[in-house]
C-alpha cells in the first residue's frame, strides 16, 4: 500500500496527502512553462513593490485612488506567492505531494485574496463614483478613515466568509484516489475526489461567490452606470474624456478579473473535456492580474510614471 494512504479501523484507506500532477495533458513537457511563470511571478513581486515604495514615498500620490491601488498590490501579491512557490516546485524539482492540512489552508488562501480583491476593486470603483459624481462632497467622505474602514470590512468580511469552504471540503472522506490533475490545490479538483457527497461543499462554494463577488459585481456595474449618466451629461467633450480617463485603467482591470472568473465557473459547471483549459485559467488567473495591475495603472497614469521616475532617480543618486 503506498505511504500516502493510511488504514483506517472501518478498514476504508484514508488519505494522508494529495498528489498535484501539474497540467493536465502536458505533463512530459510541462517543465518548460516554469520560466515565464516564475518571471511573471518576479515582475508581479517586483511591480507590486515598486507601487508600494512610490506610494510611501511621493506625498502627491497619497490619494485615495492611489492608496487603494496599494492595498490591491499587497492583496495581489498575496494571491500570488499562496501558489506560485508550490507551482514552481512541482515544475522544478517535481514535488508533488502536499499535505491535507496545506491543501486546504491553500484552498483558504485562493478564496480569501480573490474575494479580497473583488471588494479592493469594489472601494476603487465607489472611489470614482464619489469623485465623478460628487465632486464636491468628495473630500468629506473618501476619507482615509473610510479607506482603512473599507479595507478592514473587506479583511473580515473574505476572512470569515470563505471558512466554511475549506471546512466542508476537510470534512469530506478522501479514500482511495489523491491524484489531483492540478498544480495547485482548487476545491472543486480537491473535493471530486471525496467519496461521499461533495454537494454541500459545492452549493456552499455557489452561494459565498454570489454572494461575496457576485453582489461586487453588480454594484460595481451600478457604480460605473452612475458614472456614465453622469459623464454623458457634461458639456464639454475634453471633461467627459478626461472623467473617463480616469477610469479606464481600473476597467480593464475589472473586465479582465471578472470575465476570467465566469470562463473558469463556466468550464467547470460544463464539465467541458479539456480540463487543461479550467486548470490553465485558474493558474493564470492568479499570476496574471498581479503582473498586470500596475502595468496597466503604469502606462496609463501620468501622475504614477512620474512617481516611479522620482523614486528610481532618488535611488540611483543614493
Amino acid at each position: 500500500m503506498p505511504a500516502s494512504l493510511k488504514v483506517s479501523n472501518s478498514s476504508k484507506s484514508q488519505v494522508s496527502e494529495f498528489i498535484l500532477l501539474g497540467l493536465p495533458g502536458i505533463h512530459s513537457w510541462q517543465h518548460w512553462l516554469s520560466l515565464p511563470l516564475a518571471l511573471l511571478y518576479l515582475s508581479s513581486i517586483g511591480a507590486n513593490i515598486l507601487i508600494i515604495i512610490t506610494i510611501c514615498k511621493d506625498p502627491s500620490l497619497q490619494q485615495p485612488m492611489y492608496l487603494f491601488l496599494g492595498i490591491l498590490s499587497v492583496v495581489d501579491m498575496g494571491l500570488a506567492t499562496t501558489i506560485m512557490p508550490k507551482i514552481l516546485a512541482i515544475l522544478w524539482f517535481d514535488a508533488k505531494a502536499i499535505s491535507l492540512p496545506e491543501c486546504f489552508a491553500q484552498i483558504y488562501a485562493i478564496h480569501c485574496f480573490i474575494g479580497m480583491e473583488s471588494g479592493i476593486f469594489l472601494c476603487m470603483a465607489f472611489d470614482r463614483y464619489m469623485a465623478i459624481c460628487h465632486p464636491l462632497r468628495y473630500p468629506s467622505i473618501v476619507t482615509n478613515s473610510l479607506i482603512l474602514k473599507s479595507t478592514l470590512f473587506m479583511v473580515l468580511r473574505n476572512g470569515l466568509c470563505v471558512i466554511p469552504v475549506p471546512v466542508l471540503a476537510a470534512q469530506c472522506n478522501y479514500c482511495s484516489r489523491n491524484e489531483i490533475d492540478h498544480c495547485l490545490c482548487s476545491n472543486l479538483g480537491v473535493t471530486s475526489l471525496a467519496c461521499d457527497d461533495r454537494r454541500p461543499n459545492s452549493i456552499c462554494q455557489l452561494i459565498l461567490a454570489w454572494l461575496g463577488m457576485g453582489s461586487d459585481l453588480s454594484l460595481i456595474i451600478l457604480s460605473y452606470t452612475f458614472i456614465l449618466r453622469s459623464v454623458l451629461r457634461l458639456n464639454s467633450a475634453e471633461a467627459a474624456s478626461k472623467a473617463l480617463s480616469t477610469c479606464s485603467s481600473h476597467l480593464i482591470l475589472i473586465l479582465f478579473f471578472y470575465t476570467i472568473v465566469v470562463v473558469i465557473s463556466v468550464t467547470h459547471l460544463a464539465e467541458i473535456k479539456a480540463p487543461l483549459v479550467p486548470v490553465l485559467l485558474n493558474v493564470l488567473h492568479n499570476i496574471i492580474p498581479p503582473s498586470l495591475n500596475p502595468i496597466v495603472y503604469a502606462l496609463r497614469t501620468r501622475e504614477l510614471r512620474a512617481g516611479f521616475q522620482r523614486v528610481l532617480c532618488l535611488s540611483l543618486q543614493k
